[in-house]
Protein backbone atom coordinates (compact mmCIF):
# COMPACT_ATOMS: atom_id res chain seq x y z
CA UNK A 1 0.00 0.00 0.00
CA UNK A 2 1.14 3.54 -0.75
CA UNK A 3 2.08 5.66 2.24
CA UNK A 4 1.60 9.02 0.49
CA UNK A 5 -1.59 10.71 -0.76
CA UNK A 6 -2.59 10.79 -4.41
CA UNK A 7 -3.82 13.77 -6.42
CA UNK A 8 -4.91 14.32 -10.03
CA UNK A 9 -3.87 16.79 -12.72
CA UNK A 10 -6.42 17.02 -15.53
CA UNK A 11 -5.25 18.87 -18.64
CA UNK A 12 -8.70 18.93 -20.28
CA UNK A 13 -7.49 16.82 -23.21
CA UNK A 14 -9.87 16.84 -26.14
CA UNK A 15 -11.02 13.68 -27.93
CA UNK A 16 -11.78 13.16 -31.61
CA UNK A 17 -15.52 13.67 -32.12
CA UNK A 18 -15.94 15.57 -28.84
CA UNK A 19 -16.80 19.26 -28.58
CA UNK A 20 -14.70 21.58 -26.43
CA UNK A 21 -17.72 22.20 -24.19
CA UNK A 22 -18.05 18.45 -23.64
CA UNK A 23 -14.36 18.25 -22.74
CA UNK A 24 -14.66 20.96 -20.12
CA UNK A 25 -17.77 19.39 -18.61
CA UNK A 26 -15.93 16.07 -18.49
CA UNK A 27 -13.13 17.72 -16.50
CA UNK A 28 -15.63 18.92 -13.90
CA UNK A 29 -17.28 15.50 -13.79
CA UNK A 30 -13.91 13.80 -13.35
CA UNK A 31 -13.21 16.05 -10.37
CA UNK A 32 -16.45 14.93 -8.76
CA UNK A 33 -15.56 11.30 -9.37
CA UNK A 34 -12.03 11.43 -7.99
CA UNK A 35 -13.31 13.32 -4.96
CA UNK A 36 -15.49 10.31 -4.18
CA UNK A 37 -12.44 8.06 -4.63
CA UNK A 38 -10.60 9.96 -1.88
CA UNK A 39 -7.97 11.90 -3.85
CA UNK A 40 -6.37 14.85 -2.07
CA UNK A 41 -6.27 17.44 -4.87
CA UNK A 42 -7.64 18.06 -8.33
CA UNK A 43 -5.63 20.49 -10.43
CA UNK A 44 -6.18 21.95 -13.90
CA UNK A 45 -3.59 23.35 -16.31
CA UNK A 46 -2.93 26.26 -18.67
CA UNK A 47 -2.35 25.82 -22.41
CA UNK A 48 -3.06 28.32 -25.18
CA UNK A 49 -4.05 27.68 -28.82
CA UNK A 50 -3.47 23.92 -28.60
CA UNK A 51 -6.01 21.82 -30.57
CA UNK A 52 -5.66 18.93 -28.16
CA UNK A 53 -6.15 20.91 -24.94
CA UNK A 54 -8.93 23.31 -23.92
CA UNK A 55 -7.69 24.11 -20.42
CA UNK A 56 -6.73 27.67 -21.33
CA UNK A 57 -8.12 29.54 -18.29
CA UNK A 58 -7.15 27.53 -15.18
CA UNK A 59 -8.54 29.84 -12.52
CA UNK A 60 -11.90 30.00 -14.30
CA UNK A 61 -12.00 26.22 -14.67
CA UNK A 62 -10.88 25.77 -11.06
CA UNK A 63 -13.84 27.89 -9.99
CA UNK A 64 -16.21 25.60 -11.91
CA UNK A 65 -14.60 22.53 -10.33
CA UNK A 66 -14.73 23.97 -6.82
CA UNK A 67 -18.40 24.86 -7.28
CA UNK A 68 -19.28 21.26 -8.15
CA UNK A 69 -17.20 19.54 -5.44
CA UNK A 70 -17.29 19.63 -1.65
CA UNK A 71 -14.08 18.39 -0.03
CA UNK A 72 -11.25 17.88 -2.49
CA UNK A 73 -8.62 20.61 -2.75
CA UNK A 74 -8.82 22.42 -6.09
CA UNK A 75 -6.00 24.24 -7.82
CA UNK A 76 -3.83 24.89 -10.82
CA UNK A 77 -0.99 22.90 -12.23
CA UNK A 78 -0.45 25.56 -13.04
CA UNK A 79 -1.00 29.20 -13.86
CA UNK A 80 1.91 30.19 -16.12
CA UNK A 81 2.92 33.34 -14.28
CA UNK A 82 4.97 34.95 -17.11
CA UNK A 83 1.71 35.17 -19.10
CA UNK A 84 -0.04 37.24 -16.42
CA UNK A 85 0.42 40.20 -14.10
CA UNK A 86 1.08 39.02 -10.52
CA UNK A 87 -1.57 41.37 -9.10
CA UNK A 88 -4.26 39.89 -11.35
CA UNK A 89 -3.25 36.35 -10.35
CA UNK A 90 -3.34 37.30 -6.66
CA UNK A 91 -6.83 38.74 -7.11
CA UNK A 92 -8.07 35.68 -9.01
CA UNK A 93 -6.89 33.32 -6.30
CA UNK A 94 -8.25 35.72 -3.70
CA UNK A 95 -11.69 35.32 -5.26
CA UNK A 96 -11.33 31.53 -5.33
CA UNK A 97 -10.18 31.30 -1.72
CA UNK A 98 -12.89 33.70 -0.56
CA UNK A 99 -15.59 31.60 -2.20
CA UNK A 100 -14.13 28.19 -1.28
CA UNK A 101 -12.07 28.79 1.87
CA UNK A 102 -9.46 26.19 2.79
CA UNK A 103 -9.74 24.29 -0.51
CA UNK A 104 -7.66 26.30 -3.01
CA UNK A 105 -4.09 25.57 -4.16
CA UNK A 106 -2.01 28.00 -6.22
CA UNK A 107 0.30 26.07 -8.55
CA UNK A 108 2.61 28.37 -10.53
CA UNK A 109 4.64 27.60 -13.65
CA UNK A 110 7.20 29.57 -15.64
CA UNK A 111 6.45 28.47 -19.22
CA UNK A 112 5.47 30.98 -21.90
CA UNK A 113 3.41 30.52 -25.05
CA UNK A 114 4.52 27.66 -27.29
CA UNK A 115 4.79 29.67 -30.53
CA UNK A 116 5.75 33.22 -31.51
CA UNK A 117 2.16 33.94 -32.48
CA UNK A 118 0.80 32.82 -29.11
CA UNK A 119 3.43 34.82 -27.25
CA UNK A 120 2.57 37.94 -29.26
CA UNK A 121 -1.12 37.41 -28.51
CA UNK A 122 -0.35 37.09 -24.81
CA UNK A 123 1.93 40.13 -24.90
CA UNK A 124 5.03 38.34 -23.65
CA UNK A 125 8.48 37.59 -25.03
CA UNK A 126 10.27 34.23 -25.01
CA UNK A 127 12.57 35.41 -22.21
CA UNK A 128 9.65 36.36 -19.93
CA UNK A 129 10.33 33.24 -17.87
CA UNK A 130 13.64 34.77 -16.77
CA UNK A 131 11.72 37.05 -14.41
CA UNK A 132 9.77 34.20 -12.77
CA UNK A 133 11.42 34.50 -9.34
CA UNK A 134 10.62 38.22 -9.14
CA UNK A 135 7.08 37.57 -10.36
CA UNK A 136 6.48 34.97 -7.64
CA UNK A 137 7.88 37.30 -4.98
CA UNK A 138 5.58 40.08 -6.18
CA UNK A 139 2.55 37.77 -6.19
CA UNK A 140 3.28 36.47 -2.68
CA UNK A 141 3.83 40.05 -1.54
CA UNK A 142 0.29 40.96 -2.58
CA UNK A 143 -1.11 38.00 -0.65
CA UNK A 144 1.00 38.79 2.41
CA UNK A 145 0.19 42.51 2.26
CA UNK A 146 3.86 43.51 1.98
CA UNK A 147 3.85 45.18 -1.44
CA UNK A 148 6.20 48.16 -1.37
CA UNK A 149 4.02 50.02 -3.88
CA UNK A 150 1.07 50.03 -1.49
CA UNK A 151 -0.98 48.14 -4.04
CA UNK A 152 -3.47 45.76 -2.47
CA UNK A 153 -5.05 42.58 -3.79
CA UNK A 154 -8.72 42.71 -2.92
CA UNK A 155 -9.66 40.02 -2.28
CA UNK A 156 -6.43 38.17 -1.66
CA UNK A 157 -4.47 40.17 0.87
CA UNK A 158 -4.11 38.26 4.12
CA UNK A 159 -5.49 35.01 2.74
CA UNK A 160 -3.50 31.82 3.24
CA UNK A 161 -3.41 30.24 -0.23
CA UNK A 162 -0.77 27.50 -0.48
CA UNK A 163 1.67 28.21 -3.36
CA UNK A 164 3.48 25.49 -5.32
CA UNK A 165 6.21 25.83 -7.95
CA UNK A 166 6.04 23.60 -11.02
CA UNK A 167 9.68 22.70 -11.54
CA UNK A 168 10.77 22.82 -15.17
CA UNK A 169 14.45 23.53 -15.79
CA UNK A 170 15.71 25.48 -12.79
CA UNK A 171 12.29 25.54 -11.15
CA UNK A 172 13.37 23.32 -8.24
CA UNK A 173 16.19 25.73 -7.40
CA UNK A 174 13.75 28.64 -7.50
CA UNK A 175 11.29 26.79 -5.23
CA UNK A 176 14.07 26.08 -2.72
CA UNK A 177 15.25 29.69 -2.69
CA UNK A 178 11.69 30.95 -2.09
CA UNK A 179 10.87 28.29 0.50
CA UNK A 180 7.97 26.82 -1.46
CA UNK A 181 6.67 23.30 -2.13
CA UNK A 182 7.79 21.89 -5.47
CA UNK A 183 6.03 19.82 -8.15
CA UNK A 184 8.45 17.80 -10.25
CA UNK A 185 7.91 15.31 -13.07
CA UNK A 186 9.18 11.81 -12.25
CA UNK A 187 12.32 11.35 -14.39
CA UNK A 188 15.62 9.53 -14.17
CA UNK A 189 17.27 12.60 -12.62
CA UNK A 190 14.47 13.35 -10.14
CA UNK A 191 16.41 12.07 -7.13
CA UNK A 192 19.35 14.40 -7.81
CA UNK A 193 17.11 17.42 -8.39
CA UNK A 194 15.21 16.72 -5.18
CA UNK A 195 18.41 16.26 -3.19
CA UNK A 196 19.50 19.74 -4.31
CA UNK A 197 16.04 21.14 -3.55
CA UNK A 198 16.02 19.77 -0.01
CA UNK A 199 19.64 20.77 0.65
CA UNK A 200 19.15 24.39 -0.44
CA UNK A 201 15.59 24.88 0.85
CA UNK A 202 15.12 28.07 2.85
CA UNK A 203 12.14 28.00 5.24
CA UNK A 204 9.60 30.72 4.56
CA UNK A 205 6.30 32.01 5.83
CA UNK A 206 4.69 29.66 3.30
CA UNK A 207 6.51 26.43 4.16
CA UNK A 208 8.76 25.56 7.08
CA UNK A 209 10.26 22.52 5.38
CA UNK A 210 10.55 21.03 1.88
CA UNK A 211 7.48 19.42 0.36
CA UNK A 212 7.69 17.37 -2.82
CA UNK A 213 4.85 16.44 -5.15
CA UNK A 214 6.02 14.04 -7.85
CA UNK A 215 4.04 14.08 -11.11
CA UNK A 216 3.59 10.54 -12.46
CA UNK A 217 1.89 8.99 -15.46
CA UNK A 218 0.35 5.68 -14.38
CA UNK A 219 -2.18 3.28 -15.90
CA UNK A 220 -3.74 0.21 -14.31
CA UNK A 221 -5.57 -2.68 -15.98
CA UNK A 222 -6.03 -6.43 -15.65
CA UNK A 223 -2.88 -7.07 -17.68
CA UNK A 224 0.32 -5.22 -18.49
CA UNK A 225 -0.55 -5.07 -22.18
CA UNK A 226 -4.03 -3.67 -21.50
CA UNK A 227 -2.55 -1.01 -19.24
CA UNK A 228 0.04 -0.07 -21.87
CA UNK A 229 -2.69 0.30 -24.48
CA UNK A 230 -4.33 2.96 -22.32
CA UNK A 231 -1.24 5.12 -22.74
CA UNK A 232 -0.95 4.77 -26.52
CA UNK A 233 -3.35 7.59 -27.59
CA UNK A 234 -1.36 10.18 -25.63
CA UNK A 235 1.95 8.76 -26.85
CA UNK A 236 0.76 9.02 -30.46
CA UNK A 237 -0.43 12.60 -29.90
CA UNK A 238 3.05 13.42 -28.61
CA UNK A 239 4.73 11.78 -31.62
CA UNK A 240 2.32 13.57 -33.97
CA UNK A 241 3.12 16.94 -32.42
CA UNK A 242 6.87 16.35 -32.63
CA UNK A 243 6.69 15.52 -36.32
CA UNK A 244 3.98 17.99 -37.43
CA UNK A 245 4.11 20.85 -34.96
CA UNK A 246 0.47 20.46 -33.87
CA UNK A 247 -0.67 18.67 -30.71
CA UNK A 248 -3.90 16.88 -31.76
CA UNK A 249 -6.99 15.60 -29.93
CA UNK A 250 -6.76 12.06 -28.61
CA UNK A 251 -7.96 9.34 -30.97
CA UNK A 252 -9.03 5.80 -30.01
CA UNK A 253 -6.43 3.96 -32.11
CA UNK A 254 -2.84 4.60 -33.11
CA UNK A 255 -1.63 4.01 -36.69
CA UNK A 256 -0.59 0.48 -37.59
CA UNK A 257 2.47 1.87 -39.33
CA UNK A 258 4.70 4.80 -38.36
CA UNK A 259 7.74 6.38 -39.90
CA UNK A 260 11.03 5.74 -38.13
CA UNK A 261 10.94 9.26 -36.69
CA UNK A 262 7.35 8.89 -35.49
CA UNK A 263 8.20 5.53 -33.90
CA UNK A 264 11.14 7.06 -32.07
CA UNK A 265 9.05 9.86 -30.59
CA UNK A 266 6.24 7.40 -29.83
CA UNK A 267 8.52 5.10 -27.82
CA UNK A 268 10.15 8.05 -26.07
CA UNK A 269 6.72 9.24 -24.95
CA UNK A 270 6.09 5.90 -23.24
CA UNK A 271 9.49 5.75 -21.57
CA UNK A 272 9.41 6.17 -17.81
CA UNK A 273 5.65 5.76 -17.51
CA UNK A 274 4.25 3.29 -15.01
CA UNK A 275 1.67 0.75 -16.12
CA UNK A 276 0.55 -2.78 -15.37
CA UNK A 277 -1.63 -4.75 -12.99
CA UNK A 278 -2.53 -3.25 -9.60
CA UNK A 279 0.22 -5.27 -7.93
CA UNK A 280 2.81 -4.18 -10.49
CA UNK A 281 1.89 -0.52 -10.25
CA UNK A 282 1.78 -0.66 -6.46
CA UNK A 283 5.32 -2.00 -6.41
CA UNK A 284 6.58 0.55 -8.94
CA UNK A 285 5.01 3.53 -7.18
CA UNK A 286 6.25 2.42 -3.78
CA UNK A 287 9.74 2.06 -5.22
CA UNK A 288 9.49 5.56 -6.67
CA UNK A 289 8.44 7.00 -3.33
CA UNK A 290 11.29 5.21 -1.55
CA UNK A 291 13.88 6.49 -4.04
CA UNK A 292 12.66 10.09 -4.04
CA UNK A 293 11.08 10.44 -0.57
CA UNK A 294 8.17 12.20 -2.31
CA UNK A 295 5.45 13.52 -0.01
CA UNK A 296 2.67 13.13 -2.58
CA UNK A 297 2.04 11.76 -6.07
CA UNK A 298 0.22 13.74 -8.76
CA UNK A 299 -1.30 11.47 -11.41
CA UNK A 300 -1.36 12.97 -14.91
CA UNK A 301 -2.70 10.06 -16.97
CA UNK A 302 -4.63 10.64 -20.22
CA UNK A 303 -6.34 8.13 -22.49
CA UNK A 304 -9.12 8.29 -25.08
CA UNK A 305 -11.59 6.13 -23.12
CA UNK A 306 -12.82 8.15 -20.15
CA UNK A 307 -14.35 5.10 -18.48
CA UNK A 308 -10.97 3.36 -18.62
CA UNK A 309 -9.32 6.47 -17.22
CA UNK A 310 -11.73 6.53 -14.28
CA UNK A 311 -11.08 2.82 -13.74
CA UNK A 312 -7.35 3.56 -13.50
CA UNK A 313 -8.00 6.30 -10.93
CA UNK A 314 -10.21 3.91 -8.95
CA UNK A 315 -7.57 1.17 -9.00
CA UNK A 316 -4.86 3.62 -7.92
CA UNK A 317 -7.05 4.91 -5.08
CA UNK A 318 -7.29 1.38 -3.70
CA UNK A 319 -3.48 1.30 -3.43
CA UNK A 320 -3.62 3.94 -0.70
CA UNK A 321 -5.84 1.77 1.48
Amino acid sequence: MLSVPLSVLDRSRTRVGESEAETLRATVEMAQQVEELGYKRFWVSEHHSVPGVVGSAPTVLAAAVAARTDRIRVGTGGVMLPNHKPLVVAEQFGVLESLYPGRIDMGLGRSVGFTNGVRRALGVEKDAADDFTAQVRELLGYLAGTSNDQVHARPGEGLRIPPFVLAVGEGATIAASLGLPVVLAARSDSADLLEDYRRTFRPSAWASEPYVILAVTAAVADSTEAARELLLPEAWASAYSRTRGVFPPLQPDVPDEMTAREQEFFENALRGQIYGTPADVDEALNDLVRRTAADELLITTNTYDRAALLATYAALAKLTG
